[in-house]
């Protein structure tokens, strides 16, 4: 029977993938944002995520020397920044004071988190592993922050507020309507039907 798909080349075909700013710091010296798609979460308890980062980028030695990164979530009004510190480097340009960013203190941390992002995730590297092109960072998350307005009067994160971003080979998405919610297949019909209407 002839096949449905056509083989390929191995690659990094998985996609969408969330497009974030990564933000770093060594002490006294000016914090620096880097973009990346290469981004995951891997464990629940404790909660984890891992980045991964070229050897040659200058961000991956400020991670490397201080432990430490901040995963920021992105929102459309994000997207002109997150395009621009993916594309200059830290070397030579100021991202916070180019993209007019506010760098936002979080406690236990050197480098700030990104005022104008919906949310971000502070990361405490936990090991780092040589892969190839990339370093991949395991960090623990000590410390997470949600812009007050996503926030609703039942102290759930409204998401749908944050108009988050996906990356798919290239090019920059906005992510589209509710198709369901996680164990829909088997919701009762009354549960699925007030469920689907608050996902609108």
């Amino acid at each position: 029977m002839d096949s449905a798909f056509v083989n390929l080349k191995p690659g990094t075909l998985l996609a969408p993938v969330p497009a974030v700013m990564v933000s770093c710091a060594r002490e006294g010296e000016k914090p620096n944002i880097i973009t990346l798609a290469w981004v995951g979460t891997i464990c629940s308890e404790p909660p984890m995520c891992s980045i991964s980062v070229r050897k040659e980028r200058y961000s991956h030695a400020l991670i490397r020397e201080s432990g430490e990164f901040i995963i920021n979530l992105c929102g459309q009004k994000n997207l002109k920044a997150t395009d621009f510190c993916g594309v200059k480097s830290g070397r030579d340009t100021d991202k916070f004071a180019a993209c007019n960013l506010t760098p936002v203190s979080i406690p236990g941390f050197t480098a700030p988190a990104i005022g104008e992002c919906p949310l971000y995730l502070g990361c405490k590297v936990e090991s780092i592993q040589e892969l190839g092109s990339h370093d991949l960072f395991l960090g623990k998350i000590v410390s997470m922050g949600v812009n007050k307005e996503l926030m609703d009067a039942t102290g759930k994160i409204d998401f749908s507020k944050a108009d988050l971003i996906a990356y798919n080979h290239g090019a920059y998405y906005a992510l589209g309507e509710a198709l369901g919610f996680f164990g829909y297949s088997v919701a009762a019909p009354d549960v699925l039907s007030r469920r689907m209407k608050d996902l609108k």
